[in-house]
């Protein structure tokens, strides 16, 4: 939710109060909240909570918290035996879900806490890629095997099963190493909140 949406949502709140308050009653506007009010309190409030009003490294939002009523939650990956990743629900779920499961049965076998999603956007550098993890449309595969920093972690068929992968996910997921800022562990989308390119990609993977 932008900040222009949330102006709106002010504004919505202050018409439907002037609406529900009978002028004939000065003592019963100073107290009284319409329903429209408390539900427009209660979604301001949970964005001030939640919300950055800031973009990651890929335009996305970054989110304080997970699991919190936001967009990014822990989500299941079919196909493993992982207890699940933190990351933005919808389209972006469907397609890191989809490279986690492909990774897991092409590349390398996954365990639980290979997988890392969702970070706080205090530990993550907003001028770099590694900022998408705070927005939930990224993911670290096994970091502890592939430092940042450090180029060769994989085998050249695992090079090339990767390439694979990404080439059919139609290049909206990057992979980290291929950045200057060189990150092998690290894989997120590679375009913004509005690009076609993704829901497209997301209904194919569906289907």
């Amino acid at each position: 939710m932008s900040v222009s949406r949330r102006t709106f949502l002010a504004a919505a709140a202050m018409t439907g109060v002037a609406a529900a308050i009978p002028f004939s009653s000065p003592a019963y506007a100073a107290t009284a909240r319409s329903p429209l009010e408390d539900e427009i309190t209660r979604l301001l409030q949970r964005d001030e909570r939640v919300l950055t009003g800031r973009p990651s490294h890929n335009g996305w939002e970054m989110e304080k918290v997970a699991d919190d009523r936001g967009h990014i939650h822990t989500r299941p990956v079919p196909g493993t035996q992982l207890v699940g990743v933190q990351v933005r629900m919808g389209e972006v779920e469907v397609i890191l879900a989809c490279l986690i499961g492909r990774f897991h049965r092409e590349v390398d076998e996954l365990r639980d806490g290979d997988v890392v999603g969702w970070r706080p956007p205090a530990s993550v550098r907003a001028s770099l890629p590694e900022s998408n993890l705070a927005s939930g449309t990224a993911i670290l595969l096994r970091p502890g095997h592939y430092p940042a920093g450090q180029r060769g972690g994989f085998f050249p068929l695992q090079t090339a099963a990767l390439r694979e992968i990404l080439a059919d996910l139609d290049g909206v997921v990057r992979w980290g190493g291929d950045d200057p800022a060189v990150n092998e562990a690290l894989f997120y989308v590679n375009v913004g909140p509005s690009d076609l390119h993704l829901p497209l990609t997301a209904n194919r993977i569906r289907g």
